[in-house]
């Protein structure tokens, strides 16, 4: 493993590299409030398989640090997709297998809705990851309501204030939240935690959250994506999602089938909550490897 950093338009992206420079190519995407981390042990079952693996840390989170600072530190989903296109235009890419849970997962399926052609096929972590702004203030059941607590808080400034006090506080807790089942000790935690101080880590956490009710505007800069993915449009490459069956935040993606057209298939992970690379590596790292059986069939 090497861990590098490539510079595009508007950052400075850190990421970590596994594997034969000339192996087949997947992208990873970790999500909030994790990081490259949770992919420390699929990656390397990847890299035996042939892959060359890149894991980047997502803006706002580890040694990845924006350029400028007038830059708008957006957590918007265009953002985050624009950002992995930028990623595999830096390096040469030309097409790879992409992937990712929460936030990782909504840039891939970004890139893989809008720009399919750079796309082998995608993992994505509970399913269609685009968010339908439109419709954002339209209430869920009870129970959804309750799990998204952190979200709500968010929207005003004691939730900024209560993130920037105690960024690990609030990622411990929702660790233990979203994962009831998985069992990770001090060390864990602490290895991606790190990855919270980065600088800009408040501001892109709460323009996320603010941003996905239309709370506030997003950055001009990708204002046309945001435009394409207000259709919600169809994924039509190669796709295997997952859901773990003990995931407390995400109640199962099953009805996102209609959101995908061409090899779809739906995976539950046993015991499983929401860090699916973290807790079930093998199982993912097999997954990876069967959506580009699927593609190349």
């Amino acid at each position: 493993m090497q861990q590098k950093t490539i510079t595009t338009d508007i950052l400075d992206i850190a990421y970590r590299e596994y594997g034969a420079p000339d192996g087949w190519t997947c992208i990873m995407g970790h999500g909030f409030p994790y990081d490259a981390n949770a992919y420390a042990e699929t990656a390397p079952i990847l890299a035996e398989a042939g892959a060359r693996v890149l894991v980047p840390w997502l803006r706002g989170y580890g040694p990845t640090r924006f350029r400028f600072a007038e830059t708008l530190r957006s957590g918007e989903q265009a953002a985050l997709g624009a950002d992995l296109l930028a990623f595999m235009d830096a390096l040469g890419i030309r097409r790879a297998v992409v992937g990712g849970h929460d936030w990782g997962g909504r840039a891939a399926c970004v890139v893989s809705a809008l720009y399919p052609e750079r796309v082998v096929g995608l993992v994505s972590g509970n399913s269609y990851n685009i968010q339908n702004i439109a419709l954002a203030m339209e209430p869920a059941s009870p129970p959804e309501e309750a799990a998204f607590w952190y979200q709500y808080l968010f929207h005003n400034e004691r939730g900024r204030r209560a993130l920037q006090r105690n960024r690990r506080g609030f990622a411990r807790q929702l660790w233990t939240m979203w994962s009831p089942k998985w069992v990770f000790d001090d060390a864990t935690f602490e290895t991606s935690a790190v990855s919270f101080d980065n600088p800009d880590f408040v501001d892109v956490v709460i323009h996320s959250y603010r941003h996905r009710y239309a709370l506030v505007a997003g950055d001009p800069a990708y204002a046309g994506i945001e435009a394409k993915l207000a259709a919600q449009p169809t994924i039509r490459v190669p796709t295997i999602a997952i859901d773990g069956d003990s995931d407390g935040v995400n109640s199962g993606t099953a009805h996102h089938a209609r959101k995908f057209d061409g090899f779809f298939e739906r995976r539950v992970f046993t015991d499983a909550g929401h860090n699916l690379p973290q807790e079930r590596p093998a199982e993912w790292a097999q997954a990876v490897v069967d959506v580009r059986k699927a593609a190349a069939s």
